[in-house]
């Protein structure tokens, strides 16, 4: 009798096509979710918003229920937890009874954060001018990174707009190329 044992090798060349595949998939994905950025900003602005929604209802309940069932918390830990759990549910409902305004403000938010950032990245920036070999470069960093934080919170919605399209154009860039290094790329041991 011969002895039926099934053997599994994993070589180079499998390796190198799951990462071709990944990369490939990966590309792909970010190409079909940049055009829809570019096709229809609001509506995939709206999708991602009642994602957002979505998440904050689950988290909500999940805070809550962990604040109403753990036996480990202790009483101001579990009031905590029921709270943060109703805030985030509210949250949620309040996105989706107007999520046309839930999209506007989460788009408008994100832009006053990253404008905020920047301008505290310039004056970041500005403090290590003592230490640095090449000054001009720091101050112009600096003086950009902090002008552009300034216009992103003067004007918020314009900002995100921008963002958000050059965000799209981005990604079906991106993905295109990750396409195409899927097609070509060749592995070591290939």
């Amino acid at each position: 009798m011969s002895d039926n044992k099934m053997t599994t090798s994993f070589g180079p060349g499998d390796v190198t096509d799951v990462f071709r595949t990944a990369i490939g998939v990966a590309g792909a994905l970010s190409v079909a979710f940049g055009v829809l950025i570019l096709v229809a900003p609001m509506k995939t602005a709206s999708i991602i918003a009642a994602i957002i929604a979505v998440y904050a209802i689950i988290s909500g309940a999940v805070y809550a229920g962990i604040g109403i069932f753990s036996r480990r918390l202790t009483t101001s830990g579990r009031v905590f937890h029921i709270v943060l759990g109703v805030l985030f549910v509210v949250a949620g409902i309040v996105a989706f009874s107007d999520l046309s305004n839930a999209t506007q403000f989460l788009a408008v938010f994100v832009a006053v954060i990253i404008g905020i950032v920047w301008v505290i990245e310039g004056i970041v920036a500005l403090t290590t001018l003592g230490s640095a070999t090449s000054k001009g470069w720091i101050i112009a960093f600096a003086i950009l990174s902090i002008i552009a934080g300034i216009v992103v919170i003067v004007s918020p919605f314009w900002a995100a707009t921008v963002l958000w399209i050059f965000l799209g154009i981005s990604l079906v860039v991106m993905g295109l190329v990750n396409v195409i290094r899927a097609i070509t790329f060749r592995g070591a041991a290939a």
